[in-house]
């Protein structure tokens, strides 16, 4: 039978495993977060970047004459259509 001493000695050394396991989890868990906003933070910007392109290519358009607005129309829809499925890959990455 255990004694009392032997009792505690047992709970508190598994005390401190179960210490070392949570500080392992919790630096799993700040570089998962670190991760994951570096990640965020790349596909926002990407996002941006594909959006002032979009926005130049509408003021060119805007801006055109005659015929070469047409040409540049095809060149908004393909950006849009790119910018849209970046879109599509960054909320599919999220779930």
């Amino acid at each position: 039978m255990e004694n009392r001493r032997e009792n505690i000695d047992r709970i508190t050394a598994r005390l401190k495993e179960l210490e070392s396991e949570i500080f392992k989890l919790e630096k799993l868990a700040e570089k998962a977060v670190a991760e994951v906003k570096a990640e965020y933070s790349k596909q926002i910007k990407e996002l941006f970047f594909k959006k002032d392109e979009l926005n130049s290519k509408v003021l060119k358009i805007k801006e055109a004459s005659g015929n070469a607005w047409e040409d540049m129309k095809a060149g908004a829809a393909l950006s849009w259509e790119v910018f849209n499925e970046s879109e599509k890959n960054r909320k599919s990455k999220r779930k």
